[in-house]
């Protein structure tokens, strides 16, 4: 793994309301994909509700990895991408819906002959997208635009990839948020 570790610190309350440390040390999920050997998820942090219920709850990070948030929730990761090159734009091509079925929404491969990018996909959610070490490619239907750290990406629900061509891995952060689309829009979409 080219990148350090995430350290996580999670906050709570003790029973007389003073603030205190509920766990602090590595992530409790970081996962690299079989389907795209090199791509790995580090699971921060997830709401299940909005407003998020403020508690001292239980982790909701162990288990399967799942791409978008819960109805009404969250997700908050790291993701680090490797290097594009030939061997693994063949394997996005081939395992592409293996890969979404891997991290729980298969329907948000986009895929088809015509697609800019192998691993296009679309998630009905307003994501943060941030680069924090690395370059990335930002593929869209219409049009690229590259990424350098600290480029941050607002990803209203596009039908959309991520392209690593620096020749070095990239780490990102992501936050997602459930959404809905507008009628207009929905019925628009292919």
């Amino acid at each position: 793994m080219p990148f350090p570790p995430i350290h996580r610190v999670v906050t709570g309350h003790d029973a007389n309301g003073k603030a205190v440390i509920s766990s602090d040390g590595p992530l409790p999920v970081v996962r690299e994909l079989a389907a795209l050997p090199g791509v790995v998820f580090h699971e921060v942090w997830a709401t299940a509700a909005t407003p998020a219920p403020v508690d001292n709850g239980d982790d909701p990070t162990p288990g399967d990895i799942v791409l978008p948030p819960p109805s009404g929730g969250t997700r908050f990761r790291f993701v680090d991408i490797p290097p594009e090159s030939p061997e693994l734009m063949a394997e996005a091509t081939a395992q592409a819906s293996a890969a979404f079925a891997e991290i729980g929404d298969a329907g948000a491969s986009t895929q088809d002959a015509t697609a800019a990018h192998p691993l296009m996909h679309r998630t009905e959610t307003v994501d943060y997208g941030v680069v924090i070490d690395g370059e990335m490619t930002l593929v869209l239907d219409d049009g690229e635009v590259p990424l350098k750290p600290g480029s941050v990406v607002v990803q209203r629900g596009t039908n959309h990839a991520w392209a690593n061509r620096s020749g070095k891995p990239c780490r990102m952060l992501f936050v997602l948020i459930d959404g809905q689309y507008d009628p207009e829009i929905a019925a628009s979409l292919p």
